[in-house]
């Protein structure tokens, strides 16, 4: 058998392998929650944001009349300014929280961008996205999403002339409206039909308890 040739003291035959650097810690991911709303579809519509730092703090809140357009169009100037913000104060990772499954489905690519209204916007979002570390979009329920749909609907209130958060007086002896309350209600065909505008915004979750009443006999 052939003789190897003598390893030469302190070296090795072969280069040894760099140490693998560490890996840098990924940054925390801000999390944005977005909405977008239109009154008329298209009409007066507007965008409200809602971003909190990586300590789960709020550092800001955003609002802004758009025009005449859809709520699809909205929800997507939202993402657009949403990402703004974040590039331009050197936000390298974001979670955006929305409660449009169009738009959270078309940037995820599983749904198809087929409104001409839609598709220069959708190009921008998906270009801008690309330019994080980290980007992530997630649907949420309405109730998940409510601090932005209010900054939304604020901005739509400020652009017609209604005070932002009204504050609305109570009526002398007037129950108390942040507390259980009795309201009357009527069932019929499997729907409980409230008879009494109980002032709650759209998305509230309430308790029902059910305690029926006596018929009076007609006189």
């Amino acid at each position: 058998m052939p003789k190897r040739p003598p390893a030469s003291k302190g070296k090795s035959l072969f280069a040894e392998a760099a140490p693998e650097p560490k890996p840098a810690a990924a940054a925390a991911a801000y999390r944005i929650n977005i909405d977008g709303g239109s009154r008329g579809n298209p009409g007066p519509a507007a965008y409200g944001i809602l971003i909190r730092g990586a300590n789960g703090g709020v550092v800001a809140k955003l609002k802004k009349y758009i025009g005449r357009f859809t709520k699809n169009v909205a929800e997507y100037y939202g993402l657009i300014a949403a990402m703004d913000y974040a590039q331009s104060h050197g936000v390298r990772a974001i979670r955006i929280e929305s409660d449009s499954e169009l738009l959270v489905k078309q940037m995820r690519g599983q749904y198809r961008v087929k409104s001409a209204d839609l598709q220069p916007l959708y190009e921008r979002a998906q270009k801008m996205s690309r330019a994080f570390d980290s980007f992530r979009i997630d649907h949420v329920y309405r109730e998940q999403n409510r601090e932005a749909d209010a900054l939304a609907n604020e901005a739509l209130d400020e652009t017609e002339g209604k005070p932002a958060n009204p504050a609305t007086p109570a009526k002398p002896n007037s129950p108390d409206r942040t507390g259980p309350r009795r309201i009357p209600a009527r069932f019929r065909g499997g729907v409980l039909y409230l008879l009494e505008d109980v002032g709650l915004p759209d998305g509230s979750v309430v308790e029902v308890s059910i305690f029926p009443l006596q018929k009076r006999e007609s006189t």
